[in-house]
């Protein structure tokens, strides 16, 4: 696999199939470690911390080791780290496995994207929604494979063990095909702990409305159709994968639509689409329009995220820099949403819950512009595909 562009491709969809295969055993984990509510509460909540805490130095990483190798070893580790939750023989060796867990995919996800933005620029065209809509696939796929073996009563350690080998050797041909990416010469290395810049946060404001919806509608969907519009067991289901078949839709077609339209403005007519889905959710007291409105609202915020990579990618002393920086506050909005939004529900009602996640998205609508180009943006390294690269050595230190 030489092509920068399929390499790239093919490690979102190692990320996105580690995601959607834990997600199916969670119950097997559960029920494993007799684990209440409360405690899975808080244990799931060890991954999005994780994450944060690993997000801000993954910049480092990749300028120590290179974008290609850190990518590489961080994906692996990625792919690895799905078998240890269900290796966990107590509740606090669960809670450790998953801050593990988390911190490789925070990590893992900062210099892919990073990555992306390079690969973008070599390119000379928008790849980075297309990239995200694989992440969809493979999530979907691998968790369609999970809950088969979930219903064929499969040991979730064997499962994920075999599931973590098979994609970590996925990954070595992905690896082979990755670029070396150069830095300008004299170009200053990422801080040790990347700490977002105001340009960064005015980018990362309209990511964090985004993720919010995101986040929310993810944990939501079900409860929200099963509470509010009287939806069946199967039907609540089917609200939850024609929200998440939306985004994936919508962002595999995003790179055509940036190339003809532009970011701002597609970033505005997506979230105009994204404010009529929360209404009609808000608004829905029958199942078939809330599905209609979970649609709208996938549909609304499924290129945001990666757009917003792509333009705080630009922002940093390196692409790492200023996409750590925007994934720390968006991975801070997947961590409070599911929370805010149960809050909320449980102080008004559900449909108030909607009704402020209709308000964020409309936020994002509104902060659009801050993802045009922008004068001073950091200069665009040089890259080199690796099998040019591998001869010449890597000029990172």
């Amino acid at each position: 696999m030489r092509s920068p562009h399929r390499a790239i491709a093919a490690v979102f969809v190692l990320h996105g199939a580690v995601a959607g295969t834990l997600a199916t055993r969670i119950p097997w984990i559960q029920d494993r470690l007799h684990l209440s509510p409360a405690v899975l509460g808080l244990a799931l909540l060890c991954p999005s911390i994780g994450a944060f805490l690993g997000m801000p130095t993954a910049s480092r990483v990749a300028h120590r080791l290179g974008e290609r190798r850190a990518t590489r070893l961080l994906i692996a580790a990625w792919c690895a780290a799905v078998a240890l939750p269900a290796l966990a023989p107590a509740p606090a060796w669960l809670f450790a496995a998953l801050l593990l867990f988390g911190a490789a995919a925070g990590m893992s996800d900062v210099v892919m994207n990073a990555h992306a933005v390079s690969v973008e620029r070599h390119l000379g065209r928008p790849i980075m929604s297309g990239l995200h809509g694989l992440w969809c696939v493979g999530s979907l796929v691998a968790g369609g494979a999970g809950i088969l073996a979930a219903h064929a009563g499969v040991d979730a350690r064997l499962h994920l063990g075999l599931v973590a080998a098979v994609l970590v050797a996925a990954g070595v041909p992905a690896g082979r095909g990755l670029m070396e990416v150069r830095p300008d010469p004299g170009a200053p290395a990422p801080r040790r702990f990347a700490l977002p810049t105001r340009a960064v946060l005015a980018v990362g404001l309209v990511g964090f409305c985004a993720m919010f919806a995101e986040g929310a509608s993810t944990d939501w969907t079900a409860v929200y159709l099963t509470e509010v519009a009287g939806a069946g067991p199967g039907l609540a289901a089917a609200g939850y994968t024609v929200f998440v078949s939306c985004m994936a839709g919508t962002r595999l077609l995003g790179d055509r639509l940036v190339r003809r339209f532009g970011p701002v403005r597609v970033v505005r007519c997506c979230g105009a689409v994204a404010v009529l889905g929360g209404a009609v959710i808000a608004v829905s007291r029958a199942p078939w329009p809330a599905v209609g409105g979970f649609a709208l609202l996938g549909i609304g915020v499924a290129t945001v995220v990666p757009l917003v990579f792509t333009a705080a990618g630009g922002m940093g002393a390196t692409p790492g820099e200023g996409v750590a920086g925007v994934a720390t506050i968006t991975y801070l909005a997947g961590l409070t949403a599911p929370a805010v939004t149960g809050w909320t529900a449980g102080a008004l009602s559900y449909p108030a819950a909607f009704a402020l996640i209709t308000c964020m998205v409309a936020v994002m609508t509104a902060a659009a512009g801050a993802l045009g180009p922008r004068r001073g943006a950091a200069a665009r390294p040089s890259a080199e595909p690796a099998e040019h690269a591998e001869h010449a050595g890597s000029a990172l230190p």
